[in-house]
C-alpha cells in the first residue's frame, strides 16, 4: 500500500523531484565563483586600453576632421620620381623650354635586301611626312634590276618628286645581320643626311619589315615636348656569363670581304675584356639626336 501511495503522489506532482534536482544542481553552479575574478580583470584592461586609445587619437595633431588611417604617412612622388626614367622626360617638358616651338624634324633610315623593294615603299608611305627626311638602303644582295625599280617608283611618285625629301643610297653595301656592316651602313647613311640637309632633330633607323602604329603626326606632336638632345636607345649592360658567352669570342663578318651574303662567323681565339670602357648589348633600332649624330 505504501508503494502504491508514493507512485499516487508522484503522478500527482510530477515536478516535485525535478525541481529539487535543479535547485539542487544550480546551487553548485553558482557557489563555484572562481570564474568571476579572471572576468573582472580582463574587463577593466579592456576599458583601459580603449580609453587609452582614445585619449591619444584626441592628443595626436592628425585628429580631427582627418581619418585616423591618415596617420600612416607615405613618400611622396617627388622623392620617389628619381627611381623613374618618366620624371626625367617630365623635368625635361617643364624645363627644356622646347614646350612652345615647332614641330621637329625626323630623320629616317629605311634599309632592305633583296625582294624587299615593295614593303621599303610600304613603309615609306606609312612614315612619311613633308617636315621629314629619308634614305633608302638596298643591300648589295639586290639585283640590279630591283635597285633600279625603287628608284623609279620614288622619281614618279609626284610628293616625292615635289619634295625632294626622299634619297635612294647609290652606292649598296652588303648588310650582315648582327655584323659590324649593319653599323657602317647606319653611319654613312647619317653622313648622307648632314651633308644633304641639316634640317633634322632626330635619327631613327627601320627595316622593310617595321610598320608604325602610331600617325607621323602623333609622333611629331610627342617629340615635340621633349628637349632636343635627348637620345632613345635600349641598351643593358653585359655582366656575368653574357661576359664571357659574348664579349670574349671574336667574330668575323663576311659582308667586310665577300658579295655574297652568309651569317657571321665564329672564331676559336677569344679576347681580353677592355678595361677603358664598359660594353652594352641592345636592340637594333634606336633614335639618335642631331647633336649627338654629329
Amino acid at each position: 500500500m505504501r508503494k502504491l501511495y508514493r507512485k499516487l503522489v508522484l503522478i500527482q506532482n510530477p515536478l516535485t523531484s525535478v525541481r529539487k534536482n535543479v535547485n539542487l544542481h544550480s546551487g553548485r553552479v553558482f557557489s563555484d565563483r572562481k570564474w568571476i575574478i579572471p572576468f573582472l580583470a580582463c574587463l577593466l584592461v579592456s576599458v583601459t586600453l580603449f580609453f587609452s586609445a582614445i585619449f591619444w587619437l584626441n592628443n595626436t595633431p592628425y585628429s580631427g576632421d582627418q581619418l585616423p588611417f591618415d596617420i600612416i604617412s607615405f613618400a611622396r612622388a617627388e622623392e620617389s620620381s628619381g627611381y623613374f626614367v618618366e620624371s626625367d622626360l617630365k623635368k625635361s617638358f617643364n624645363t627644356s623650354g622646347y614646350a612652345n616651338m615647332k614641330a621637329p624634324r625626323l630623320a629616317y633610315l629605311i634599309s632592305g635586301t633583296k625582294g624587299d623593294s615593295h614593303r621599303m615603299m610600304r613603309t615609306l608611305q606609312a612614315v612619311y611626312h613633308p617636315r621629314n627626311q629619308y634614305v633608302l638602303h638596298l643591300d648589295l644582295e639586290a639585283p640590279p634590276r630591283e635597285r633600279l625599280e625603287l628608284s623609279n617608283m620614288v622619281k614618279i611618285d609626284p610628293t616625292f618628286r615635289e619634295v625632294e625629301n626622299v634619297r635612294v643610297m647609290a652606292q649598296s653595301n652588303l648588310v650582315t645581320y648582327k655584323g659590324p656592316t649593319m653599323i657602317a651602313c647606319t653611319l654613312q647613311a647619317i653622313a648622307i643626311l648632314l651633308k644633304e640637309s641639316l634640317e633634322w632633330d632626330w635619327f631613327l633607323n627601320l627595316s622593310a619589315s617595321d610598320y608604325p602604329l602610331v600617325t607621323q603626326d602623333d609622333l611629331l606632336h610627342v617629340f615635340s615636348n621633349l628637349s632636343r638632345d635627348l637620345n632613345f636607345i635600349a641598351h643593358t649592360q653585359i655582366a656575368g656569363w653574357k661576359l664571357s658567352s659574348r664579349a670574349k669570342p671574336i667574330i668575323v663578318d663576311p659582308g667586310l670581304y665577300l658579295s655574297k651574303k652568309s651569317d657571321i662567323a665564329w672564331t676559336t681565339q677569344r679576347r681580353s675584356l677592355p678595361t677603358s670602357f664598359k660594353l652594352y648589348t641592345g636592340f637594333y633600332s634606336y633614335s639618335l639626336s642631331l647633336i649627338l649624330s654629329t
